[in-house]
């Protein structure tokens, strides 16, 4: 899919106070960013924002972050921050792989939502979920490892369990059809859109618990 280049984005971004610039420099002080003491939840990969910001929406105990790579995308989002004013999510335009220059064991809770499959087998390492991303998670999460991923690809899924599985996650909740589940859940963009095709969504909830 081709991605729509949104005119002036990045001084868009600037302008709003929901966006980090530079995030690097907030590496450690994201309880000064929210200036309180709750949990902080992360998105990697969170397109036009319609999960993150209705969960930030329904759960105001909680901060969001969300994290997109591309700023033409990101300025979607930003835009539904402004007009619903909330005050428990940001949002950075920032390369998932060097996640690990942001944050320093300040993030509880990591969604992993419809991200790219790289179906090819040499492109492995660049899935979310392969060995050296769940490495670069482990030095953000402020404590045990917890990951929510959400996909319509079962490739992608059948090698995220295994992936997790290996690198030392417990498998929590495994389900092959989302819809079907007596659980919360708040549906992102590509779910609607996949769900109304007959689309069947691939869930998992993932621990890796501290020795």
């Amino acid at each position: 899919m081709r991605l729509r280049k949104v005119k002036n984005a990045n001084e868009r971004l600037e302008k709003s106070p929901y966006f980090l610039k530079n995030p690097e420099e907030y590496k450690g002080k994201f309880k000064e960013v929210f200036q309180n003491e709750n949990s902080i939840h992360l998105e990697i990969g969170m397109g036009k924002g319609a999960f993150l910001i209705e969960m930030a929406k329904t759960f105001k105990e909680v901060n969001f972050i969300g994290v997109e790579k591309y700023d033409s995308v990101l300025v979607r989002a930003i835009e539904k921050a402004d007009e619903l004013k909330l005050s428990n999510i940001k949002f950075i335009c920032y390369d998932a792989a060097n996640i690990d220059e942001v944050f320093n064991h300040e993030i509880d809770l990591l969604y992993l939502n419809f991200s790219d499959p790289w179906p090819k087998n040499r492109n492995a390492k660049r899935r979310l979920t392969h060995e050296n991303f769940l490495k670069k998670y482990d030095t953000i999460f402020k404590q045990s490892p917890h990951i929510k991923l959400k996909t319509d690809n079962i490739g992608l899924f059948a090698f995220s369990l295994e992936s997790l599985s290996k690198y030392g996650y417990t498998l929590e909740k495994v389900s092959l059809d989302l819809a079907g589940e007596d659980l919360f859940n708040i549906e992102t963009e590509y779910e609607q859109k996949f769900t109304s095709l007959g689309y069947k969504i691939n869930y998992v909830e993932a621990i890796k618990k501290e020795k």
